[in-house]
């Protein structure tokens, strides 16, 4: 094939193959254990796959450019498997500020393509996370995502949030954020998980406003959020928030 005919699909099943070929099965294996759902992993440790993937985005970027490997990434994150999905957002990870509003959108939509919390977290942590913070505008687009039926989209509306929470940024939207996951009374563990992340970061940040709020909603919020929530928080703070929560 000429270096006129490459593309990203090309490339894209390269590194499907280098995956494949490269892969430990023990370790996928052993992958399996941490999570609740049937996960088709090629064994590969993220230390190994982030290397692997900073190798690639400099080659690429260099004989294609940006918008080939943004299409590339796109196609790795089509697929079934762990470590397509991780290494796509790898690929892109600390080259936010190169994109815009449609790359913004692609990535968002994405999150319909999520099949666990792993590639979900590396998606919305590590790319739609820092868009957000730097562009607060695109928090109207994620409190859409708090009414989806698709609970990967509701546990990404409040990672997205995190890179801002600890920048001491969006507060406000936080709490309201929260308080509209509340009044839904969401059930889901991994939308409570990622709420309860998004409160410990803001907790951090900022525990003189935080800590209030959350003995405010203490009876309210499901214990796992709450306790989430505290993990970080000095022990007199933790129990003045956690006082009087009923067990749930």
């Amino acid at each position: 094939m000429s270096r006129r005919e490459i593309t990203p699909h090309y490339i894209a099943d390269h590194i499907r193959r280098v995956l494949k070929d490269g892969g430990s099965a023990p370790h996928s294996e052993e992958v399996q254990h941490f999570f609740k759902e049937v996960i088709k992993s090629r064994g590969w440790y993220t230390a190994e796959l982030r290397k692997f993937a900073v190798r690639f985005r400099r080659s690429i970027i260099r004989e294609r450019g940006m918008d080939f490997l943004v299409q590339v990434a796109d196609q790795l994150f089509s697929g079934p498997i762990l470590e397509e999905k991780v290494l796509a957002v790898f690929l892109l990870e600390k080259q936010t500020k190169n994109f815009g509003v449609n790359e913004f959108q692609l990535f968002a939509s994405w999150l319909d393509r999520v099949s666990s919390w792993a590639d979900h977290d590396a998606l919305a942590h590590y790319l739609l996370a820092p868009m957000v913070a730097a562009d607060p505008a695109r928090c109207r687009q994620v409190f859409l995502w708090t009414k989806s039926p698709n609970r990967w989209r509701r546990r990404a509306a409040c990672v997205a949030l995190i890179r801002g929470a600890r920048e001491r940024q969006f507060f406000q939207q936080i709490v309201r954020l929260s308080n509209q996951l509340l009044h839904n009374k969401d059930e889901d563990d991994m939308v409570q998980k990622g709420l309860g992340w998004l409160l410990r970061e803001t907790a951090k940040a900022d525990p003189k406003r935080t800590v209030p709020y959350l003995v405010k909603i203490r009876k309210k919020a499901p214990r796992l959020v709450l306790r989430t929530a505290c993990e970080t928080l000095p022990v007199a703070a933790r129990r003045q928030v956690l006082r009087g929560r009923a067990k749930s």
